[in-house]
């Protein structure tokens, strides 16, 4: 599905695409600088001003979590991995493989970690808190360091925090 609508938002962590239709943002991803002067689409969508509103909350510690119009297109598996990702309590985080044993099966680790790199909305449905099972930070489309300001960020990596965890 071809993204009709999109905008273009500065964060703290450089320069996110959002795309979609009028209605709904259906992916982002981070850009670089040059991608972010080609601007944004022609007509504003009807999520643009939500969307940076619960920007700035979330990067001012204002917002916990995100509550947009969003339809993230995936197969139904990657959908349900998706909305538990959703229910991760920020400033928390889980591991691969204890999602895996929340779905029945600690062999679909893989096939969690596969669903968790597909996820097309990323910081929407926050992907950033899922970590290996040793507390490493393993994988983000958005690289390693975004993943872990995003933590620090929500206060994750607190050792504290960690250890209710294990």
């Amino acid at each position: 599905m071809e993204a009709n609508a999109w905008h273009i938002a500065h964060t703290p962590l450089g320069w996110m695409k959002f795309e979609g239709d009028s209605s709904f943002i259906r992916q982002c991803h981070w850009i670089d600088e040059e991608e972010a002067v080609i601007g944004g689409a022609k007509e504003k969508p009807e999520w643009q001003d939500q969307l940076e509103a619960q920007l700035k909350e979330y990067f001012d510690k204002q917002r916990q979590d995100f509550n947009l119009p969003v339809d993230p297109q995936g197969t139904e598996f990657q959908q349900v991995v998706w909305t538990r990702l959703r229910e991760i309590p920020h400033g928390e985080t889980n591991s691969y493989l204890d999602l895996a044993k929340e779905f029945g099966n600690r062999d679909l680790s893989q096939a969690v970690g596969n669903a968790v790199g597909a996820n097309p909305l990323l910081l929407l449905i926050p992907c950033h808190r899922v970590i290996g099972t040793n507390g490493s930070l393993t994988g983000y489309a958005g690289g390693l360091d975004k993943k872990q300001w995003l933590l620090e960020h929500e206060d994750a990596l607190n050792p504290e925090r960690q250890l209710r965890l294990f």
